[in-house]
């Protein structure tokens, strides 16, 4: 059992006691447990909303030197900003804005994610979210193209 916490943990990113309890929930099945675990973390992602955003990350991208974003990328804690799930966020998102050109944060929140478009961008900051544990908001971004 405890290599199949450490495994769900590896994958999920959730806290030891978070997997111990969707293993316990789905029986030992480690792709059940994987469901709870995306399903709590959403349910947690969705209650953590409103809660102010204070530290966050500035990120930048540059695509064949034609098209450029700086993205303000938000999250409630400097430990968080540091994380690598958030910095990969931050990455993935400027280059989502390069390649889809949305207008404005609600058009690129309803976006298909470009590396998987069976979700929507909103759908990878929750997930996220949830696995940092803290609330994420796109605060703004800007993109310029030659």
């Amino acid at each position: 059992m405890t290599e199949n916490v450490k495994k769900l943990r590896d994958i999920t990113g959730a806290g030891i006691i978070d997997c111990k309890k969707a293993l316990d929930d789905a029986g030992g099945d480690l792709e059940k447990a994987k469901g709870l675990i995306f399903e709590r973390g959403l349910v947690k992602a969705g209650k953590k909303a409103d809660r102010k955003t204070g530290a966050g990350i500035l990120e930048t991208y540059i695509h064949n030197n034609r098209v450029g974003v700086l993205l303000e990328l938000r999250c409630e804690t400097d430990f968080a900003a540091r994380s690598e799930p958030f910095r990969t966020l931050a990455r993935e998102l400027a280059m989502q804005i390069s390649a889809m050109a949305p207008a404005a944060v609600d058009e690129l929140l309803q976006q298909a994610y470009i590396r998987d478009e069976s979700k929507t961008v909103e759908q990878v900051v929750k997930e996220v979210a949830a696995k940092t544990g803290e609330n994420i908001r796109i605060e703004r971004f800007c993109r310029y193209e030659l």
